[in-house]
């Protein structure tokens, strides 16, 4: 492969396959692990601008991942097994599970139970009261602990499609510097893509979260079940179906 440029660029479509390399970012930041994944921190969070960042971050670890294993596969021609492929599917199964699992566990311990004790018609009684943490309960959390988290889960997402990318697309561009530009255009693309819909995620959540706590739990329950039934799902067809596991 030529690092530095296409020998004939008239017989390679270099703007087209940058162009693809975009829509094919955008796209491929709307799939349905990636969503469950980035709503499992977009639903914590009640900041739109926060809830953006969120979708940027995961969109450097996922081009990161690319960027380096991508050049790794276009520049040595390392073979990509299905098997190899099946392993890192099932590490993002597994990690949805802890997510969406770590989402509930968080959910449980911001509500208290504990006696409530008052009077009806002068006859003093007690009884169990749940108390649903509201504003008092909140965190403030700096940048880099908002963007660490989604950040690894990006770059697990990138390693877990690479394979996928770099066989179809990477494997066959001519030019190594060109496939650089590919994976990084179809990084941008997934930046946009996920950043977009953190913010999607988040606007009802924001909403929620000034008048009503009530919906504000059932929105993030909803993302932790999410992602906890998709692993689940996705962990027994990679690892059971496609016989991963022995």
């Amino acid at each position: 492969m030529d690092l530095l440029k296409v020998t004939n660029p008239g017989e390679f479509p270099i703007w087209t396959t940058l162009a693809l390399g975009f829509v094919l970012g955008l796209r491929h930041a709307l799939d349905a692990d990636h969503l469950a994944a980035v709503s499992t921190f977009v639903t914590q969070e009640k900041s739109l601008r926060r809830s953006s960042l969120i979708g940027v971050y995961w969109g450097m670890g996922h081009t990161a991942a690319l960027l380096v294993f991508g050049i790794a596969v276009a520049a040595f021609r390392v073979a990509l097994t299905p098997r190899f492929a099946q392993v890192l599917e099932f590490i993002v199964a597994c990690m949805l599970v802890f997510l969406g699992a770590n989402v509930l566990v968080k959910l449980v311990k911001d509500n208290t139970v504990h006696i409530h004790s008052h009077e009806h018609e002068g006859a003093p009684h007690s009884h169990l009261h749940l108390h649903v943490g509201g504003r008092a309960h909140e965190h403030r959390h700096h940048i880099l602990r908002v963007g660490g988290r989604p950040f690894i889960v990006g770059v697990v997402h990138g390693l877990a499609g690479t394979a996928a990318l770099m066989m179809l697309v990477v494997g066959a561009i001519p030019s190594l510097l060109l496939a650089a530009c590919y994976i990084l255009i179809f990084g941008v693309g997934s930046i946009g893509g996920m950043t977009v819909m953190s913010l999607l995620m988040a606007l009802p959540l924001a909403l929620a979260a000034r008048r009503l706590h009530l919906l504000e739990r059932v929105i993030r329950l909803a993302a932790g079940l999410f992602s906890l039934g998709f692993g689940l799902y996705l962990g027994w067809e990679v690892g059971f179906l496609q016989s991963l596991m022995p």
